[in-house]
């Protein structure tokens, strides 16, 4: 099949699946760009009074994707150490799918997946905009799919699990381009989907590109974003809670990584995911250590552990990270090891 008459294929089932009460539109340039918005929009959005909890959220999303037929599974480890150091997105689970021909991919279905990346975009000081974190909870369906009709319907699922979380149809648009991009052995179609203005994730369609008919799903948000999406909250005090005026956010933010790297078992060292670690940690302030992290770090803690099983203890977090941050305060003579911490 021709990459771009499948983008149009692709377009067309989401047309089939979603029904009349949905309005496609092309757009110049040559009307390669297309939105899909709902026939009663326009509606004012009232956010939701209550605010719920992480682990609140999460179990929504668990019951409302399960209700589509889409069950949860475990997530991905956070040092991956294959073509990246970290796990960067739950679609690294499509990898022996997509980029080693086999059958069955790492991870399948519903994945809230911590990962850490340092693409979010900043300001001119380089300080992260809002919307955006160092770490977050990747909300990912992820699957292998049979044809472009499982695709149109993981949109109209995801469509019903909004709807579970307090979002209405109406506040919905989804845009795209009708075109195909590559990148090595994968190509794809892309649908952004916003709710009203702000940008919540994507949907996209993933093939082999030496076995077309070997297609994969990935569709992905983030799990504070799509927290700030419905509540239309402060992005820090939703994000950092009571500790929001306690430290400048990009400390806020790099205590909030590193805790997710310690508590995965990443012990900072001088390359490799614990080079990432260290990177991370190098951010923090020797001062607010020595004041104490362990109420911030425990709050964190909390945080990821809804979505992953961490391996580390919030109290031996705090410890691996007073320790680093104490090795650099120290001064050394040239050549001199570090101080020798617990792996």
């Amino acid at each position: 099949m021709e990459s771009h008459s499948r983008a149009h294929q692709a377009v067309s089932a989401l047309r089939h699946v979603l029904g009349p009460q949905w309005e496609f539109s092309l757009t110049a340039p040559a009307n390669r760009t297309f939105e899909i918005r709902h026939r009663d929009r326009g509606t004012p959005y009232i956010p939701p009074r209550s605010v719920p909890s992480w682990d609140q959220l999460l179990s929504t999303l668990t019951t409302a994707f399960a209700a589509r037929g889409v069950t949860r599974d475990d997530c991905l480890p956070l040092r991956w150490g294959r073509e990246t150091e970290l796990t960067i997105s739950a679609v690294q689970a499509l990898d022996p799918v997509l980029k080693d021909g086999r059958v069955n991919p790492y991870r399948k279905g519903f994945l809230p997946q911590p990962v850490v990346r340092f693409t979010g975009d900043r300001d001119e000081h380089g300080d992260l905009l809002d919307g955006f974190l160092t770490a977050f909870v990747n909300v990912s369906q992820v699957q292998p799919i049979a044809g472009l009709d499982d695709y149109a319907e993981a949109l109209d699922d995801w469509l019903f699990v909004l709807s579970q979380l307090g979002f209405h149809a109406r506040h919905i648009e989804v845009h795209g381009r009708v075109e195909v991009w590559q990148r090595r052995q994968v190509a794809g179609v892309t649908l952004m989907f916003n709710h009203l203005y702000l940008t919540v994730g994507d949907l996209v369609l993933l093939w082999d590109r030496e076995n077309p008919d070997r297609m994969a799903l990935d569709l992905g948000t983030g799990l504070e974003r799509l927290a700030w999406a419905r509540t239309r909250r402060d992005w820090n005090k939703l994000v950092f809670g009571p500790f929001v005026d306690a430290a400048p956010v990009s400390v806020l933010d790099a205590i909030r990584t590193a805790t997710l790297l310690l508590g995965s078992g990443i012990m900072p060292s001088a390359r490799g995911a614990g080079g990432v670690a260290r990177r991370v940690i190098a951010n923090i302030p020797p001062g607010l250590i020595r004041l104490g992290s362990s109420a911030i770090v425990r709050a964190f803690h909390q945080h990821w552990a809804a979505s992953a099983n961490l391996q580390v203890p919030w109290p031996l977090i705090c410890s691996a990270m007073e320790e680093e941050v104490a090795s650099r305060s120290v001064p050394r003579c040239p050549g001199a090891p570090r101080p020798h911490r617990a792996a």
